[in-house]
């Protein structure tokens, strides 16, 4: 057995989790061509049946919008969300869909700020993401102002970051700046490989998850999100009754 094989077989339950514990999921791509997630209704409504039948009852979908890559705006969102209630519909699912957004914290976000038209859900809570290369230099300038204007920021899984991976007081910072984290639930099973796999966990240990998300996309991210059940770490994160997802 290598290590690869070690570090994971060691972190696993006999019974996989009940994945209605987590109940409603804040961030998937299931509006069909509008970004990087399904890309047909056919194939939304497979994942969504398997999540409805995994035991998550609201699903809170989040496309993209992002400088010149994703320019989506609430109206087509809407219009895809529209798409897809009458779709989930006529193939009797029963399940909740509702529409909010991903912002990438990008050059072009502060003109979405201005537009006074974010897409948030629950009590004002507000997903954005960060470049993969390096945090904007804004950031915090970011936070501070939509935290003045009454957003609730949520930062979409921390623990793919990498920059921060050898500077883990970057994420108290945020922390002490009133930012909740939202967790990759598959990157407790390895699906990014094993740096974000860890980070996830020694977020988990320091008590900094306030969110799980899928980050649904696909049928790969679905196979990531049947295997992620055994996972101790996930049982220990839903055992400490400190998720919010119910609350939305």
């Amino acid at each position: 057995m290598s290590i690869f094989d070690k570090y994971f077989s060691s972190k696993k339950l006999s019974q996989p989790v009940n994945m209605a514990a987590i109940g409603i999921d804040m961030h998937s791509h299931l509006i069909p061509g509008i970004d990087d997630g399904v890309t047909s209704v056919n194939q939304s409504i497979s994942l969504i049946r398997k999540m409805c039948d995994m035991g998550y009852r609201k699903l809170i979908t989040t496309p993209h919008i992002q400088g010149e890559v994703y320019k989506n705006t609430p109206e087509i969102i809407l219009n895809g969300l529209d798409e897809m209630r009458q779709a989930i519909k006529k193939e009797g699912i029963n399940i909740q869909l509702e529409a909010a957004a991903e912002y990438l914290l990008d050059d072009k976000f502060i003109e979405k700020f201005e537009s006074k038209n974010l897409m948030t859900f629950g009590d004002k809570y507000l997903l954005v993401e960060l470049s993969y290369f390096s945090p904007h230099p804004n950031l915090f300038s970011f936070i501070f102002d939509l935290q003045i204007e009454g957003y609730k920021v949520i930062l979409a899984h921390p623990e793919r970051y990498s920059y921060w991976f050898n500077n883990f007081k970057k994420y108290e910072e945020l922390k002490d700046r009133g930012v909740f984290f939202q967790l990759n639930v598959i990157s407790l099973g390895g699906y990014y490989d094993i740096p974000p796999k860890k980070m996830a966990e020694k977020l988990v240990d320091a008590g900094m998850i306030d969110f799980l998300g899928t980050d649904m996309h696909n049928e790969n991210y679905m196979t990531g999100l049947q295997n992620v059940r055994t996972e101790k770490y996930l049982d220990k994160l839903l055992s400490t009754g400190k998720i919010m997802n119910d609350r939305i």
